[in-house]
């Protein structure tokens, strides 16, 4: 399913090759070694020239979600990714970006920093959806800066979590700018490290961080987010995370600095486990112990 999906992807790569890139009027889509060439600006963004990764400049209004898709298909390949989006004054966009391994047993390595860039008035609405094989080890690492007046709603779910799992995000807000964070992730036999800094630059802005993140089978699990208010701002960060096995771990740190004495920031965080009593009840409408747990586990991931 995903491979049928990924041939109608607008940027579409399989280990170091690029499959297809598909034409779209008013947007620029290029790998982004081929874009640092071309646009002697990129190198602002970019910072060295990239090996690989994805360039997507977004000029005019696109009235359909644009596709990216990068795939692992064979063993121990390593993927280093520099991906650049922009998007131009006063447009409204729809993204899904797809990052896979198509087999379970791969042990590869996929590692992407990237710069999303949404300009004054802009809009972004952002899925980006991972599923990894068990021996996997996988680093995004992405800046979001968003100029006045702008939005973003940015959902980031691992529907199969890697071996190792690293995020790393910034969030950096101007004036009057605003954005949705939602972060899932079901670990079983996953060591992660997720780090969210949301930082309120400008007047006006506001932001909501989310994450939901469930320590399965074997997994340890460290969430640090933070928000950083340098004006008059408002922001909430809610963590919570849920424990399906004795032998796992879940840390979550939430912090908050305020710079700004107008600033509104907040937070809660919980850690829980399964109710027996929820368990009890769906067994009884005829589940058995893993279906009913599954079915807890997808209700709990879903903000």
């Amino acid at each position: 399913m995903v491979m049928k999906n990924a041939k109608n992807a607008h940027f579409w790569q399989i280990d170091h090759k690029i499959k297809n890139i598909l034409e779209v009027k008013g947007v620029t889509i290029l790998p982004s070694p081929e874009a640092w060439e071309k646009f002697k600006w990129t190198r602002k963004w970019l910072v060295k020239k990239p090996k690989q990764g994805y360039f997507i400049w977004i000029k005019n209004q696109v009235n359909f979600p644009l596709f990216a898709c990068i795939s692992i298909a064979h063993k121990n390949i390593r993927q280093e990714l520099r991906n650049l989006l922009i998007i131009e004054e006063n447009l409204k966009i729809s993204l899904q970006g797809t990052c896979n391994a198509l087999k379970k047993n791969l042990s590869g390595t996929h590692e992407a920093q990237g710069k999303i860039i949404l300009k004054q008035g802009s809009s972004l609405k952002y899925s980006h959806i991972h599923s990894w094989g068990e021996k996997d080890i996988v680093e995004p690492n992405y800046e979001f800066i968003l100029g006045k007046d702008s939005k973003l709603d940015y959902g980031y779910k691992t529907l199969f979590a890697p071996k190792k799992l690293r995020i790393n995000n910034l969030f950096n807000l101007s004036a009057g700018a605003s954005c949705n964070i939602k972060i899932t992730a079901n670990c079983v036999q996953t060591k992660a490290e997720i780090k969210d800094i949301l930082f309120l630059k400008g007047k006006g802005a506001s932001g909501i961080i989310n994450l939901r993140l469930v320590g399965g089978k074997d997994s340890k699990v460290l969430a640090r987010s933070q928000i950083v208010a340098d004006s008059e701002s408002k922001g909430h960060l809610d963590c919570q995370g849920l424990l399906t096995d004795k032998k796992s771990e879940i840390s979550l740190i939430p912090e908050l600095v305020c710079k700004h004495k107008l600033a509104q920031i907040t937070h809660e965080a919980s850690i829980g486990k399964i109710s027996q009593e929820q368990l009890n009840y769906l067994r009884t409408r005829g589940l058995t112990e893993k279906q009913a747990t599954d079915l807890i586990i997808n209700g709990f991931l879903k903000i």
